[in-house]
């Protein structure tokens, strides 16, 4: 039986991909730290299917990924692996660079090592929009540069493509780099939503957010994610490296459209304090366009834009936290 690796398997996207998998009559090896993934997010998903191991490893160890590796491969042949594990929290990625390192860039590292051991040819990494940087008014597209980022999360995701290009010209037959924006849905492990939701659960009367609000950024639902990334995984193509852009094909919502719908789901009549200046945090994209013409050029839309993704995550995520 063939078996499909989901590093960062356990965390918010895995836990949404690796049904699919498991369906498609595979076996799939989750290896995750559980520093934000739950082995609980990963049961619910696919191990009633009876084909889903989960590995507790740290991807950014090589002995571990190692060991991992050679688990899979008893269950048969490891042709693909998935690679969503990275550090998700930009503002301390700021804080301490070795974060972004570690958890981004270094798993990147330790998982082609063991590719390269294992003659594994094809890898799908999640990467981000935030390797573009802050180009303003400018529409982000493929073929767009140079590529400035931001923030270190930005710098160790182009880093990664970047090794993931060497090793295609060493050994991958196929890498398909995934660039999306921000991806909502459950089980929520981080991002404003969640956050929010938490603040009010905490403090009912009042939300508390970073920013003056204006901050406006495409949202995608995790389903509409997860839908798009088997599609090009499945598409024939004579490319080794598939760059694309994931996203909605529309301008996306401000943080402020944001708080106002948490609150009116949540805790209505809560008053909304905001902050100053356009940007959350340091390395924060305030606003920008993002072009989804090559993927829609696949014959692919999400079912959801950015406003419906919201107010469905919204609803989904304060019923994940009992409200």
């Amino acid at each position: 039986m063939k078996v499909s690796l989901v590093a960062g398997g356990a965390g918010f996207v895995g836990a949404n991909l690796i049904g699919h998998l498991a369906q498609a009559e595979r076996s799939v090896v989750v290896i995750d730290n559980m520093s934000r993934g739950k082995e609980q997010f990963v049961s619910s998903a696919a191990v009633s299917a009876g084909r889903v191991i989960v590995i507790k490893a740290d991807c950014s160890v090589q002995e571990e990924v190692a060991e991992a590796f050679a688990k899979a491969s008893q269950l048969g042949d490891i042709d693909e692996v998935w690679h969503l594990a990275a550090n998700s929290d930009i503002p301390a990625g700021v804080a301490d660079s070795a974060v972004d390192l570690k958890d981004t860039f270094m798993t990147t590292h330790c998982l082609l090592k063991e590719m390269k051991q294992y003659q594994v040819k094809e890898i799908h990494f999640a990467s981000s929009s935030a390797v573009y940087g802050d180009l303003g008014p400018v529409t982000l597209q493929e073929d767009i540069g140079p590529l400035l980022p931001i923030s270190n999360y930005g710098a160790m995701k182009l880093a990664s493509e970047a090794l993931i290009s060497a090793a295609a010209e060493s050994f991958l037959f196929k890498a398909n780099i995934f660039r999306f924006p921000n991806v909502v849905g459950v089980p929520a492990t981080h991002g404003v939503i969640l956050d929010f939701v938490n603040k009010l659960i905490g403090s009912p009367d009042q939300l508390v957010v970073l920013g003056d609000g204006t901050q406006q950024k495409a949202y995608l639902h995790v389903s509409d994610l997860v839908e798009a990334m088997l599609l090009i995984r499945a598409r024939e193509t004579k490319n080794k490296i598939e760059l694309i852009n994931i996203g909605p094909v529309d301008e996306g919502v401000t943080v402020r459209h944001i708080a106002e719908t948490v609150v009116s789901r949540v805790s209505p009549g809560a008053k909304i304090v905001y902050g100053s200046g356009n940007k959350g945090w340091v390395g924060d994209v305030p606003k920008f366009s993002y072009s989804t013409l090559k993927l829609q050029g696949y014959g692919w839309a999400p079912k959801l834009g950015s406003a419906a993704a919201v107010r469905r995550a919204i609803d989904e995520v304060a019923s994940q936290l009992g409200k």
